[in-house]
């Protein structure tokens, strides 16, 4: 059996550029991480980045040569995996003595880990017994995983120079997944956003998504999902593929950095709770239909793949972290924010660093930037916010659009366009202006059209500044992502002081009063509806009226449940009572959102 990391915690993707070099910072050190693979300007930018600052020969793969997208990816990968492995062979080298990476890789690992415990007793062990347990524990050493993030809603159709249709499989998401699939990598790839049928099919091309004889996977299928549901859903339509889903990554809808999926207002706990239920059932499940099809198509295999349930979004503190993991009977968490003031371990300029430090939790907020149309954490002291609102006041509202991944919008053009494009802004704010309504209700219209921002540029540029390397066109802000839970975090930190926070051994949460984070989730729930009613407040369909007492209804059954569980949280101690009177304060502000239908109107009252 392969020897597996010891760690009980990765590091999610973080924009498109905060987590794009972390591996070769942290995967040495037996830690996995996730990095975004969609951007391939910005991969390519990094693949010189890499090769400049170890005197590697760069040879760049220009826009426009055969299948360009999809062989810069492979050939960024292949550097990490080159890089990381040197690193890795580097480390295992060194002799077993204080203040070096080898000491620093077992002090790093849970207290849980046995053989953090036996690397320990090395210096009260005889010369010969030291000899073949320090020979044992250079054999359990193992490198974290270099897994990419594919967010499976970027997924345009690519056109070629003379501006005919590319095929389908040179689409963006598509490209990323065979640059993944072609690479030299032994790890997963992680989809978020939902199920993409024509991406999850592609799968089925490449050898490496199915198992050898001995069950191996070379490459895994992770999914993020919002709930159970979710999960069976996008599971089972790869299993009849012949695809394994390797792990489910539990994220919070709204307790989280990025784009925020709100769920039906389901919360993590029960969410959580069902996945714990019926972990079981799922896998069998899923196990039935994926080996029928593997037997349909001559493939065998003679052990079963493993599942892991996972969870991420708003953890703070070591006791909510074991928690999660034992009571859930979980096999990892994900800590993303906090890592944004580690600079040891992701790539964030010192500008932005600097503001993040000092922010006060007002600073973090759930915006409409996102072309998408998704919500979308912000950050209000990001350069590129500032940027925005510049260009608003110099009556130049959009941004240039140069890399087009989020360009989704055909209103008023054949090829699409992006909502955060000046072209899209300039041609809708002209049409709104026309419309026959109240000045408020149109101003409000148009503000809502200009808060939308350009992330291809904004999400990548301070990782290119970090590395001190020149960004395309001249576009120099910055946006990024935290989610709220970074508010409770103030200064940067070292790896170590990180971990050591994650695995209770120290505390570096700042003085601003922390409430649990199922407390810290439930109230972004409750805003959430609170903010959706009154957007729908002067009409509404029978739909939407539906959605929200639904939604209501899954907050009240939740806040049930965590009542419920307060006696199992013994690591609240204290704070139990606490607890529960912020859950009651919550659930009065949640019945104070009465949802009536009066003949055309949804009102609240």
């Amino acid at each position: 059996m392969p020897v597996t990391s010891e760690h009980t915690f990765h590091i999610p993707v973080m924009g498109l550029g905060f987590t794009i070099d972390t591996p070769i910072k942290v995967a040495h050190f037996g830690i996995s991480s996730v990095l975004s693979i969609i951007e391939d300007h910005l991969v390519e930018q990094m693949r010189e980045v890499i090769c400049r600052d170890r005197q590697l020969e760069f040879v760049p793969i220009v826009v426009g040569e055969p299948d360009s997208r999809s062989r810069r990816i492979t050939a960024y990968l292949n550097l990490l995996k080159q890089v990381v492995d040197q690193n890795f062979e580097r480390l295992s080298a060194l002799p077993f003595e204080a203040e070096n990476d080898l000491a620093k890789y077992f002090e790093l690992l849970p207290d849980t880990s046995a053989n953090k415990a036996l690397y320990k007793k090395l210096p009260g062990m005889s010369a010969s017994e030291r000899t073949e347990t320090e020979q044992f524990l250079r054999s359990q050493l193992v490198p974290g995983s270099i897994d990419v993030n594919i967010m499976t809603k970027v997924d345009k159709i690519n056109y070629d120079a003379q501006g005919e249709k590319l095929p389908v499989e040179y689409s963006d998401a598509l490209s990323a997944l065979r640059g993944f699939a072609n690479s030299s990598l032994t790890s997963s790839v992680v989809f978020s956003a939902g199920l993409n049928p024509r991406l999850y099919s592609y799968c089925e091309t490449f050898d490496d998504f199915f198992p050898n004889r001995e069950g191996e996977l070379r490459k895994k299928i992770i999914l993020k999902v919002s709930d159970y549901r979710s999960a069976l859903i996008q599971g089972k339509f790869l299993a009849k593929k012949g695809l394994w889903v390797s792990e489910f990554r539990i994220e919070s809808g709204l307790n989280c950095g990025g784009h925020a999926f709100a769920t039906e207002g389901l919360l993590m706990g029960p969410i959580l709770e069902e996945f714990k239920l019926r972990r079981d059932e799922l896998f069998e499940e899923l196990f039935k239909i994926w080996s029928e099809t593997l037997a349909l198509k001559g493939k065998q295999f003679t052990v079963a793949p493993g599942l892991k349930i996972t969870a991420q979004g708003g953890i703070g503190t070591a006791a909510e972290n074991n928690f999660l993991l034992g009571h859930y009977k979980l096999d990892a968490t994900g800590w993303g924010s906090p890592f944004l003031l580690v600079p040891e371990a992701t790539s964030v300029d010192d500008d932005t660093l600097r503001k993040l430090a000092t922010a006060k939790q007002s600073d973090y907020y759930l915006s409409h930037a996102s072309p998408l149309g998704v919500p979308f954490n912000n950050f209000k002291l990001s350069s590129s916010e500032e940027q925005r609102k510049r260009r608003i006041e110099k009556h130049h509202p959009g941004s240039p659009c140069y890399k087009k991944f989020l360009s989704t919008d055909t209103e008023f053009t054949e090829h699409p366009i992006c909502t955060a494009s000046r072209e899209y802004q300039n041609l809708k704010i002209k049409q709104t202006e026309k419309l026959e309504i109240p000045k408020k209700e149109k101003d409000a219209i148009i503000n809502k059209i200009m808060e939308k921002d350009c992330l291809c540029e904004g999400l990548g540029a301070g990782s290119l500044i970090k590395n001190h390397t020149r960004l395309s066109h001249g576009l120099e802000a910055v946006a990024i992502c935290p989610g709220p839970n970074l508010a409770y975090f103030s200064g940067t930190f070292s790896l170590r002081e990180m971990i050591d926070h994650i695995y209770g051994r120290k505390t570096i949460l700042n003085s601003v009063n922390r409430p649990h984070v199922f407390v810290n989730e439930l109230k972004l729930y409750v805003d959430y509806l609170k903010t959706e009613v009154e957007n729908s407040i002067k009409s509404a369909t029978q739909k939407q009226v539906n959605y929200f007492n639904s939604f209501r209804t899954n907050l009240l059954n939740g806040i049930d449940y965590y009542h419920s569980i307060l006696p199992s949280l013994t690591v609240l101690n204290d704070f139990a009572d606490q607890m529960s009177e912020q859950l009651s304060d919550l659930k009065g502000r949640l019945q104070l959102i009465q949802i009536n239908v009066t003949q055309e109107n949804l009102v609240q009252s």
